[in-house]
C-alpha cells in the first residue's frame, strides 16, 4: 500500500471499524466480572496470562475476597497461592493487596472513576486503568493496547510504533473517541479468532481488503 495521508488513513480506519463491527457485533471484555473491583483485580491478573486462565482463577477468588478490605487484610502467602497459576503471582499478590489498602484508605473501598486516581493505585498502569474505565464505567479516556492491539495495529498499517504508549496515541488520533473501548475489543477478538500471530487466516479475513499485510504473512 502506498504511503497514506492522515486523512486517507482515518477514512480507512472508519471502514475497518465498520468491518469489525459487522464481524464481531457482540465483542466485549472477556474477563469475567460483576463490578469495578472484580474487573480491576482480573485485569491485574491478566498480565502475561490468558483471559481463560484468569477466569478460572477468579471463579473462586471472587467468592473468597468480596471487597477491597478483604484484599487489604489478606494473608499475602494465601493470596499468592490463590492466584499462583496466573504467573508472576508474587508481584501480582503484592499489587492486589496494595490496591486494596489504597482503595480503603483513599476511596472508601470503592474503585475510583478517573485515570489520575487509578494510576496511583499499586500495580495499576494506564492499560489497566483504560480497561476499568472503559468497561466498568463506560468512560473513554484512552485505547487499551495489549499484544493483540499492538500487533494488529502494525499489520493494518495504522502505526509503525512498537511502544504501547505511542501506539495508543496514534490510535487515539485515528479512531473516534466514542469507539476507543470497542475498537480495542474488536482488534482483540479479531486477533484471537482470525489474525493470529503465527498463522493469520487472510483468506477468510473480513477486512483483508483494507489490510496492507493481507496475504504477505
Amino acid at each position: 500500500m502506498p504511503r497514506e495521508s492522515f486523512q486517507a488513513k482515518a477514512a480507512r480506519v472508519k471502514k475497518v471499524i465498520s468491518g469489525l463491527r459487522k464481524a464481531y457485533p457482540d465483542a466485549h471484555c472477556e474477563l469475567n466480572h460483576s463490578n469495578p473491583l472484580e474487573l480491576l483485580v482480573a485485569t491485574i491478573l491478566s498480565a502475561q496470562c490468558t483471559d481463560k486462565r484468569v477466569n478460572i482463577v477468579t471463579g473462586e477468588l471472587f467468592n473468597k475476597y468480596r471487597s477491597a478490605a478483604d484484599y487489604a487484610r489478606a494473608d499475602l502467602a494465601g493470596l499468592e497461592r490463590d492466584i499462583r497459576t496466573t504467573g508472576f503471582y508474587r508481584n501480582k499478590a503484592r499489587s492486589i493487596k496494595a490496591c486494596g489498602h489504597a482503595l480503603v484508605e483513599r476511596h472508601g473501598g470503592s474503585v475510583p472513576g478517573t485515570m489520575e486516581e487509578l494510576i496511583e493505585l499499586g500495580g495499576v498502569g494506564r492499560k489497566t486503568a483504560n480497561v476499568v474505565l472503559g468497561n466498568a464505567f463506560n468512560i473513554n479516556v484512552g485505547v487499551v493496547v495489549d499484544t493483540h492491539v499492538a500487533r494488529l495495529s502494525r499489520r493494518l498499517g495504522l502505526t509503525g510504533e512498537t511502544d504501547p504508549a505511542k501506539i495508543e496515541q496514534a490510535l487515539m488520533k485515528l479512531v473516534p473517541k466514542e469507539e476507543w473501548t470497542l475498537f480495542s475489543h474488536w482488534l482483540i477478538w479479531h486477533g484471537r479468532r482470525r489474525c493470529s500471530a503465527r498463522k493469520p487466516d487472510c483468506a477468510h479475513c473480513e477486512i483483508s481488503g483494507l489490510c496492507p499485510s493481507a496475504g504477505k504473512l
